[in-house]
């Protein structure tokens, strides 16, 4: 009986992979040879090229045969997967297929009927022979893979020809969550105000189908509810190919609640819910907590974390596990396991680097679920979440996989005033947070300009001392090896359109990432450093401290061999930084790698808030006659 239903189940994905293709994708696909997607694990699949080469004695199961996931309420599971092949080969491979049918019912149609066609890359797939050394001998093997709630069944396929020229072999039974449309994935963020946190997750849940909203409450207090939205894109808010075409997954229904008036550093206890039209019933997620914020210049001990360019990683070993970000579960696990000691993260670009594969926004949200559930996550917008041609970027290129920012603003919350113009003031405690978009223009009379202006000019620094500037890209300083090459050690029209804003309203330490490794720079202004202390500053603020945090997870980026006299530190390896305000006159930070949670570097700052009044070179307005 069961083999019968396999077989109706391979006769059923026969016809579902019709004659489907997309207009013109196997020529552009040709024209880049697949170029510039590289990068992305997923990218190498050349799915379009998909023939038929079932075999009736190849089979693909997992065990038990049949499996419902998530039936305790969890939101990610482990299964095994038994594979038998007539004519193995070290090629062949397996992926992870959802929804299970591969449905070519989503993919844009086109008149002229080619081979049977797979319309989307699979989410993840895994070697035949990845833990089976004997596979190409006996042509059996048994592999094991972590799913997670994606709002649709599973299926797997073994295919043959390797990935550039792939053979479907055989396809296995599907499985599923046991409610694949859970709200899943919290992301905690700041809100507008000091007193406000903004809770976002995601459902398989549209509004005509049940009512989003957040159940929260003190600790040990009563509870009350407050209503989300509800938003969501389509393959047609996508700016180009694989995000249109074989990248492209449907991200679910995206939601936001704000949590307002709350009381400062009290703990809260929330759970996302969902009302289901149909017969009035409650859907609910598993209950969370968070340390609301402290108001702005409470003096408290207050703890943020900062880095960027993580990506992510499959903990099952798919996707090549190690190759693509190698340090991004390292980053992960550091961070969950010292979550007591932090209060807030700053992700500053270069989230889970999909590059147009929709799919590893799940993956990625799944990955930080345990930090972004507990404390702010705040993000940035990186070149691998914007930058696409023709788009409004400022970089021409094609490095966000034709998402153009989509994703990244619609799945994750900021508090913007525009989210397509991903720039934002963010204030915790003793902090003012100016985070600037490096793919927009910030050069002087931009918009961006004004508001970096607006931002730095607005803080009472009496009250919150200490002020940070933050970009993806180098706006300052790096001695990268590319930016050696270029002569100019940042990004090209970077501190000369900021550094005078920087020097005149006395920025504290300005953070970056896009490049990937640690590098701390003196207090530097004008490409001099202006202080020789080395670890402990004190006294007036003369200069800007740069520090680069990019080694987050991504594949590391050289240094320059010869480093420039304003570079005091360099470490070739993934980290992260750690700002800790003891109270308005003591500043601590520190870097730290992802593999042992160890201080490698830091660097502390002493200082009265008269120090921050006090006139340097460039920070403060000419003298009047009267004077």
């Amino acid at each position: 009986m069961e083999g019968k239903r396999l077989k109706m189940k391979i006769i059923n994905v026969i016809l579902v992979i019709t004659c489907f293709t997309f207009t013109n994708l196997s020529i552009v696909l040709a024209e880049k040879g697949m170029k510039g997607f590289g990068e992305q694990p997923l990218a190498k699949i050349a799915i379009h090229k998909t023939v038929l080469a079932l075999h009736s004695s190849a089979s693909i199961t997992i065990t038990p045969f049949h499996f419902l996931l998530g039936t305790q309420g969890d939101d990610t599971e482990w299964v095994t997967v038994e594979l038998e092949s007539p004519q193995p080969s070290v090629d062949d491979w397996v992926g992870v297929f959802s929804p299970a049918n591969f449905n070519s019912l989503t993919c844009p149609s086109s008149s002229k009927a080619e081979e049977p066609y797979i319309c989307s890359a699979p989410i993840k797939y895994k070697y035949a022979n990845h833990s089976n050394a004997n596979y190409t001998k006996t042509g059996k093997a048994i592999l094991k893979f972590q799913l997670i709630n994606q709002r649709a069944d599973f299926s797997f396929a073994l295919f043959s020809g390797g990935l550039s020229n792939p053979r479907l072999v055989a396809v296995s039974n599907s499985i599923s969550f046991a409610n694949p449309k859970a709200p899943v994935y919290p992301r905690l963020a700041l809100g507008k105000s000091w007193d406000e946190m903004a809770v976002t997750w995601t459902s398989g849940y549209d509004i005509d189908e049940a009512v989003p909203f957040v159940e929260w409450g003190p600790e040990r207090g009563s509870q009350t509810r407050s209503p989300a939205g509800t938003l969501t894109f389509t393959r047609n808010s996508m700016c180009g190919e694989p995000a249109r075409t074989v990248g492209w997954r449907d991200p679910g229904f995206i939601h936001t609640s704000f949590l307002k008036e709350l009381w400062p550093n009290l703990r809260y206890t929330y759970r996302l819910g969902h009302m289901l039209l149909s017969d009035g019933s409650y859907v609910w997620s598993k209950t969370y907590s968070f340390k609301a914020s402290p108001y702005p210049g409470q003096n408290s001990l207050q703890r943020v974390i900062i880095f960027g360019d993580m990506g992510k990683a499959e903990r099952d070993g798919s996707n090549e596990y190690a190759n693509y970000q190698p340090g991004s579960l390292n980053t992960t696990d550091q961070l969950i396991k010292d979550l007591d000691n932090y209060d807030i993260v700053f992700h500053i670009g270069d989230l889970p680097y999909s590059n147009g594969y929709i799919s590893q926004w799940d993956q990625f949200t799944a990955q930080v679920k345990e930090i972004s559930s507990t404390v702010p996550y705040m993000i940035a917008s990186g070149n691998h979440e914007r930058d696409w041609p023709n788009t409004g970027s400022f970089y021409d290129t094609t490095d966000s996989g034709g998402e153009c920012g989509v994703p990244a603003e619609t799945m994750y919350y900021f508090p913007a005033e525009n989210k397509a113009k991903f720039w934002y003031k963010a204030d915790y405690g003793m902090f003012r947070f100016c985070i600037a978009d490096s793919e927009h223009d910030w050069r002087e009379g931009s918009e961006q300009y004004k508001f970096i202006e607006h931002c730095l000019a607005t803080v009472d620094r009496k009250q919150q001392p200490w002020l940070i500037f933050s970009a993806h890209r180098p706006l300052g300083y790096s001695s990268n090896a590319w930016y050696g090459k270029e002569g100019s050690f940042e990004e090209p029209m970077g501190r000369e359109s900021l550094q005078k804003l920087w020097q005149k309203y006395k920025v504290d330490i300005a953070f970056y990432g896009h490049v990937h490794n640690y590098e701390r720079i003196c207090p530097i202004y004008q490409n001099i450093c202006v202080n020789s202390e080395k670890h402990h500053y004190s006294g007036t603020v003369n200069g800007t401290i740069h520090v680069v945090v990019g080694g987050g997870g991504s594949h590391l980026s050289d240094f320059s061999s010869v480093p420039p006299v304003w570079s005091l530190y360099r470490d070739l390896d993934f980290g992260f930084g750690k700002l800790t305000a003891f109270n308005h006159s003591y500043l601590l930070f520190e870097y730290k790698r992802s593999s042992d949670g160890k201080v490698y570097d830091f660097f502390t700052i002493s200082r009265d808030y008269r120090d921050v009044l006090a006139c340097v070179h460039d920070g403060c307005e000419k003298t009047t006659l009267a004077s």
